[in-house]
């Protein structure tokens, strides 16, 4: 039988296990729906702008997370964010470039959306669309949750009670990030800006940022609240709705808006374990809702599954 693990999502859970599993000999394949990779390790080029579009940062707290990031920074793919007041890294050029330096060297398919997980046997059957099924040995999945649940019943595939029970708990908010450019320099500070209260949450400057060297393009997340009531709206509105704050908090008007919707952008709730890994139907779970609603919560449950599969493989 074919010993292939298939990988559902290419975001940092499903990259970081990817590439751990490869650099162990393992054979890997990821899956992924977009046509790039990083999940919200992601950029957006709007004709010259150019704007890191969801997670803008991320910090360093375990030590074995910590060891990856050493990596990434001999590699040049990530630094320390310049003149920042806090300890925060950043990609660079851009948040891609993690992702990207992750599947280097790992069999990466790109639009190839999976429809349905099927159980065949002591194989894993997965349909994707417009590229019929592919067999593998064992499966893990790193999508949101619920959607990772929704690819499994469609394919009849029923997992112990308590388990689905837990996992059906598991909910996100969703987040509209509005990208925009002005009509002159911003005046915010190089690290963005967080807000406490109010439709805005979170403001940055790219092109201080050194994403955007063209233009001044700036990337603001909405609230969860606001996200959720407007998530269906389209630019011209949602600016509306925001452009006096977004304006008070940039320091300049605006003068285009483009809005990039996050369906899953915060896990509401955190699994009490990294991962989940059922070894009699190696089947397993991954993401920033076992390890943590952050990029190393996300990288840190992509490093405990693989560490299990790593296990079985060994044994």
């Amino acid at each position: 039988m074919d010993n292939t693990t298939v990988i559902i999502g290419a975001g940092m859970a499903g990259l970081i296990a990817a590439r751990a599993l490869h650099e162990a000999g393992a054979r890997v394949l990821v899956l992924e729906k977009s046509r790039g990779v990083g999940g919200r390790l992601a950029t957006k080029r709007v004709g010259e702008a150019v704007f890191d579009q969801g997670a803008q940062y991320f910090t360093v707290k375990d030590p074995a997370f910590a060891a990856w990031v050493s990596r990434w920074q001999e590699s040049g793919a990530v630094a320390p964010w310049p003149e920042s007041v806090h300890r925060r890294f950043i990609g660079t050029p851009s948040m891609t470039a993690v992702a990207k330096t992750l599947a280097e060297g790992v069999e990466v398919k790109r639009e190839h959306k999976v429809s349905k997980i099927s159980r065949v046997g002591e194989r894993w059957c997965v349909e994707v669309e417009n590229h019929g099924l592919i067999c593998a040995a064992r499966v893990i999945l790193t999508a949101p949750v619920p959607q990772s649940l929704a690819l499994l019943a469609t394919g009849g595939v029923a997992l112990p009670a308590d388990l689905a029970t837990g996992l059906a708990k598991l909910n996100y908010s969703p987040c509209l990030a509005l990208l925009v450019t002005l009509n002159g320099p911003s005046r915010l500070p190089t690290d963005g800006v967080t807000k406490a209260n109010g439709d805005v949450r979170w403001v940055s400057d790219n092109q201080r940022k050194g994403v955007s060297p063209r233009v001044t393009a700036v990337t603001l997340h909405l609230s969860p609240e606001f996200s959720a009531r407007h998530y269906s709206l389209g630019e011209a509105e949602v600016l509306e709705l925001v452009r006096q704050e977004a304006e008070e908090v940039i320091g300049e008007s605006i003068a285009t808006a483009t809005v990039h919707r996050w369906k899953f952008a915060h896990a509401l709730e955190t699994y009490p374990e990294r991962c989940v890994w059922l070894p009699e139907h190696r089947l397993g779970f991954a993401g920033d809702a076992f390890g943590g609603p952050r990029v190393e919560g996300a990288a840190l449950s992509g490093l405990a599954i693989a560490e299990r599969v790593r296990a079985e493989l060994k044994a």
